[in-house]
């Protein structure tokens, strides 16, 4: 893997409960390759400022998610400040800062798929999988998230599996969707 992550401990127990980690409190080190390919990816931009967006979309897409110490490299080969950037970050959903699983589970929560059955179906992914919504199960395979809207109403409710798109699901079809991606 392209870093080494360090957990930091502060509590008074060293331990931290699971699906409570605090992300400052996580050291992420980047080789020198991840800054260099950090780089690259501001300069097919032309280290413009206002490509800051379109920046940390392929960054994430390379990386898989993007901690502080990647805003750190973006925000100084911008000339932005790291607070605009963690802004950003923060801001829109799509961007994140902990690390996914190989296959992120999205669901829709939007009014069409939530009228529809979504809370059921996520409560279906979240006892199968024994996680909560942002976090990744202990092999990282999976992860689940939700989502706003991904605009496909019509299929309502919708679960996307990374890139691949389900439709009308039900809480009955669950195990089936995550049996695909089992290895």
């Amino acid at each position: 893997m392209w870093i080494k992550a360090r957990k930091l401990f502060t509590f008074s127990t060293g331990k931290i409960p699971k699906g409570k980690q605090d992300m400052s409190r996580i050291k992420v080190e980047l080789k020198k390759q991840d800054v260099d390919k950090i780089r690259e990816i501001c300069k097919s931009f032309d280290n413009q400022p206002g490509e800051l967006i379109n920046v940390l979309h392929k960054t994430q897409h390379t990386f898989g998610y993007l901690p502080a110490e990647i805003q750190e490299v973006v925000a100084r080969e911008l000339n932005v400040p790291v607070a605009k950037v963690y802004g950003v970050v923060t801001f829109y959903s799509f961007f994140s800062m902990i690390p996914k699983g190989k296959h992120p589970i999205s669901i829709c929560t939007g009014t069409a798929c939530y009228v529809r059955g979504a809370e059921n179906v996520l409560a279906e992914f979240r006892k199968i999988l024994k996680i909560e919504v942002g976090e990744t199960t202990a092999d990282g395979k999976f992860s689940i998230n939700c989502l706003r809207c991904v605009g496909a109403c019509g299929l309502a409710p919708v679960v996307m599996v990374g890139e691949k798109t389900y439709g009308r699901v039900s809480p009955e079809m669950v195990k089936d969707i995550i049996n695909e991606y089992e290895e």
